[in-house]
């Protein structure tokens, strides 16, 4: 190939180089995204787990949120009030109190305490059991079937079975509330932190019937909420409530309880 080629191609590389550059840089112009300095920051400051608790798609759409005025600035149970903090400092605001809450099993019907129909040998999943007889091979139909829909759900390892009932550890708990969706029964809810008493059953069988189910189950004798001085306590379709605005944590209710299924959460 002769030098005059040689240039000519570099030329007109060149030239298809420039030509390039410039569509691109004009293209990345047209099309560019604002990218808001604060959303970034306060994605930069959410702990990053997208377990959805906040209600959101993930940290991303939290952030997104909270940028734009739509979201509280702590409403990330997992970073609680530190992270709370941070991003109230971002926005420029004040970042409010914050309520610590916690996932709570209500039901204490493990394999010694409840009656079981038959034995079962399928499928280890919870949400199985509304395929097989009476939902479950426990007699009250209202207890935790013990396997473990909620402790897979659980990104955090804050849930485990023990003796056929899940069991939450309160420190590792971050109140996503994951197990609250996976739990097929409704045994789990979130509860403040500092709840002073709870009640660890969800049936609302008539006492007979409970009490041939469980040993430790609600029969509604209402002995609870009559005892109660704050009257914290109510009674409805022989299931006992304990409404943790008015309780003072004086434990008249776990005393009175016959079945014992009122514990204080200490």
């Amino acid at each position: 190939m002769s030098v005059t080629g040689i240039l000519t191609a570099t030329a007109v590389v060149g030239v298809v180089g420039i030509f390039v550059g410039l569509f691109l840089g004009a293209a990345g112009i047209k099309f560019r995204v604002d990218v808001d300095e604060k959303e970034e920051a306060v994605l930069a400051a959410l702990p990053g787990n997208n377990c959805g608790g906040c209600g959101y798609a993930g940290c991303s759409g939290l952030a997104a949120a909270i940028a734009k005025g739509e979201a509280p600035v702590n409403a990330c149970p997992v970073g609680g009030a530190p992270v709370g903090e941070k991003i109230a400092a971002i926005m420029g605001v004040e970042a409010g109190a914050s309520e610590r809450k916690v996932a709570f099993v209500a039901c204490m019907g493990d394999c010694d305490k409840s009656r079981q129909d038959y034995d079962y040998y399928g499928a280890q999943d919870c949400r199985m059991m509304g395929f097989v007889p009476g939902g479950g091979p426990k007699s009250c139909n209202s207890g935790c079937l013990g396997y473990g829909s909620c402790v897979k759900a659980c990104p955090f390892d804050a849930i485990r079975v023990v003796n056929g009932v899940a069991v939450v550890d309160r420190e590792k708990c971050k109140a996503c509330g994951k197990c609250v969706e996976a739990c097929p029964k409704h045994l789990i809810s979130l509860i403040p932190y500092d709840a002073k008493y709870v009640v660890a059953c969800s049936s609302k069988d008539k006492g007979p019937v409970t009490m041939k189910a469980c040993e430790v189950g609600c029969i509604g004798c209402g002995l609870c909420a009559r005892n109660c001085p704050s009257q914290a306590v109510e009674v409805k379709d022989f299931h006992a409530a304990i409404d943790q605005e008015k309780c003072t944590g004086c434990g008249a209710c776990a005393e009175k309880c016959p079945k014992k299924c009122i514990l204080p959460r200490t």
